[in-house]
């Protein structure tokens, strides 16, 4: 799957979790990311708020999204 940005400069891990339906909710997106089910570019990522930008690479629950412009 792919997100587009759509002229902004990022999205927060969290809310691209919600926005893509692979959380139903932001309170879920944080869980999802604090139990470590959520990998960043290969690498485990436990900040809820990171700043995704164009060329992220984001897997969760054999779900991968990747951050275009």
């Amino acid at each position: 799957m792919e997100f587009s940005l759509k002229g902004n400069e990022f999205i927060p891990l969290n809310a691209l979790l919600k926005m893509m339906n692979i959380a139903e909710s932001g309170g879920q997106a944080n869980r999802m990311i604090t139990d470590e089910e959520v990998t960043v570019n290969g690498t485990i990522e436990t900040a809820k708020r990171k700043k995704m930008r164009v060329g992220a690479v984001v897997t969760c629950l054999g779900q991968t999204v990747t951050v275009i412009e």
